[in-house]
């Protein structure tokens, strides 16, 4: 299986059958709508315009309304032919197993609205979206983590106690897009004193065989 890190936090997973798995395909990703049109299958952690690009998504199922487009039951209302998925849902999509974690988005503040929140855990793989999140149910048993590492509601505390909580095999940066590469390395710096666990920042295209 092979994964591929894209802008911010968008990801795909290709499966050993074929199958392509498109998790978060937001506006901060250029290509959100091809690799839309690529996809099998598409899950949506939540509704923030860095992980829902929503007008590329609604015209994609224009063109193609049978791809299973998962997201927060939250957000079904305002995005027709959505399927909903959320806490301790188990669903099969593009070939793969995925497990549905979490209820809220980490807070940004106390005055901003906190919205319906979805990690994912496939193949090994934890995408956890906007949160810290660690499931008791797959301590231990995550090959690769990707940790968020920048954003108005981040903080890299956080982050080592979420890559220690979860004691993944291996980690990248995920939701990167907003720290400069000195910033990226600073990060991976930083986690990797504390955790003694090597988080690094992918370039966007760049991939990971698991």
């Amino acid at each position: 299986m092979r994964l591929v890190k894209h802008t911010h936090a968008t990801v795909t997973l290709h499966g050993e059958d074929g199958g392509t798995l498109l998790i978060d395909p937001g506006s901060f990703t250029a290509n959100a709508a091809e690799l839309l049109a690529q996809a099998d299958a598409v899950l949506v952690t939540h509704d923030h315009p860095d992980h829902l690009d929503a007008d590329a998504v609604t015209a994609e199922l224009g063109r193609r309304p049978d791809l299973p487009v998962y997201v927060p039951a939250s957000v079904v209302p305002s995005l027709e032919g959505t399927r909903p998925v959320g806490h301790g849902d188990t669903i099969e999509a593009a070939g793969f197993t995925v497990r549905a974690f979490g209820k809220e988005h980490a807070e940004i503040h106390a005055t901003v609205p906190t919205p319906e929140n979805v990690a994912f855990f496939t193949a090994g793989v934890y995408h956890p979206g906007d949160s810290y999140l660690v499931p008791e149910e797959i301590v231990g048993s995550v090959e690769l983590a990707l940790v968020p590492s920048s954003g108005p509601w981040s903080k890299t505390g956080e982050a080592a106690d979420f890559v220690l909580g979860l004691q993944p095999t291996r980690a990248i940066q995920l939701h990167d897009l907003l720290l400069s590469e000195q910033g990226k390395g600073g990060f991976t710096s930083f986690l990797q004193r504390i955790t003694g666990l090597e988080v690094p920042a992918l370039a966007d295209g760049e991939s990971v065989e698991l």
